[in-house]
C-alpha cells in the first residue's frame, strides 16, 4: 500500500459554513424551551455544529442567550474560545407582528459568514392560473411565502407570561455532564449531513429590525484565526473594541487519500 497526497482543501469557503444556520432553525422549531434548544444544538447526531474555532480538535460547545426588547427577542448563539474570549456565531431574531403573528430569521455573524447571511423558514403555495396555451389550459403557479412562527413551541415559550430571560449557565471549562465533544469532520461530509435542514429554510432579505438593534451593542467578537479556502483571516480586537482584520495568503493543505 502507498500513501498519496493531494492539494484538495476540504475547508469551507467561509468558516461559518461549518455551522448550519438551517439546522439551527430546525432545532429551534423542535425545542420547547431555550434550554432544550441549546441541548439540541450540541448533540452530534443533529448535524448542526462542526465548528472548532480554537483549533483544539474538539467541537466547540454552543451557548444560548436571549436579549428581550419589548415584543422582540434576539437569541444569541456563541462559543467560548478560552476563559476570556467569546465569539458570536449567529443570532435568531423574533418579532411579534400581530396578536397571533410572529416572524423569525437567523443571521450568521460577519466574522464567520458573508454579509447578510440570513435564513428564514419558508413554505410554498400552489395554485392554478390560466396558461398562454389557451383559455382552457392551466399551469401551476408556485409562490414562496413567509411562515408565521407564532405557534412554534419555542416562540410561545419566549412570549409566555411567566417567561424569564434565559442565559446559558455554561462557560469555558464548565459544560453539562451529558456533553461529550467530538472531532470535526471534513466540510463536504458535514454539508451532506445538513442537506435535510435546507429543504424548509432558505436565504432571505432582512425583516427583523428591532431585535437586531437591541443586539448590536452587545455583540461578542473575539480575537480569532479563521482558516478557510479564501485564506487565513486574523481578527484582532484591541482594548477599545475596535476590530482589525488581517488577511494572509492561503497555504496549500496536504491531505491523505
Amino acid at each position: 500500500m502507498t500513501t498519496a497526497f493531494s492539494q484538495v482543501d476540504n475547508r469551507p469557503a467561509h468558516t461559518g459554513y461549518d455551522f448550519s444556520l438551517e439546522g439551527a432553525l430546525a432545532m429551534f422549531k423542535k425545542a420547547n424551551s431555550l434550554e432544550e434548544f441549546e441541548k439540541l444544538l450540541n448533540e452530534e447526531n443533529n448535524s448542526v455544529n462542526n465548528l472548532d474555532l480554537n483549533n483544539d480538535d474538539d467541537i466547540d460547545y454552543i451557548v444560548v442567550e436571549d436579549i428581550k426588547e419589548g415584543d422582540s427577542h434576539i437569541v444569541v448563539l456563541s462559543t467560548y474560545l478560552n476563559e476570556k474570549e467569546k465569539q458570536d456565531i449567529a443570532t435568531i431574531g423574533i418579532e411579534k407582528t400581530g396578536e397571533d403573528q410572529a416572524v423569525l430569521q437567523i443571521e450568521g455573524d460577519t466574522d464567520l459568514y458573508p454579509e447578510n447571511s440570513i435564513i428564514e423558514p419558508t413554505d410554498e403555495r400552489e395554485s392554478l392560473k390560466p396558461s398562454k396555451g389557451g383559455p382552457n389550459a392551466f399551469e401551476t403557479d408556485i409562490q414562496v411565502v413567509t411562515v408565521n412562527v407564532w405557534f412554534w413551541p419555542s416562540v410561545r415559550f419566549l412570549f409566555g407570561p411567566r417567561y424569564v430571560v434565559w442565559v446559558s449557565p455554561y462557560r469555558w471549562g464548565y459544560y453539562p455532564r451529558w456533553w461529550k465533544p467530538w472531532r470535526p469532520i471534513a466540510h463536504p461530509v458535514f454539508y451532506a449531513h445538513c442537506a435535510p435542514h435546507r429543504v424548509y429554510y432558505r436565504p432571505a432579505g432582512r425583516r427583523v429590525i428591532v431585535a437586531r438593534r437591541a443586539y448590536t451593542p452587545r455583540r461578542h467578537s473575539s480575537t480569532l484565526v479563521v482558516h478557510n479556502r479564501r485564506g487565513t483571516t486574523v481578527v484582532h480586537k484591541n482594548r477599545r473594541g475596535t476590530v482589525k482584520v488581517v488577511k494572509t495568503k492561503r497555504a496549500p493543505v496536504r491531505g491523505r487519500r
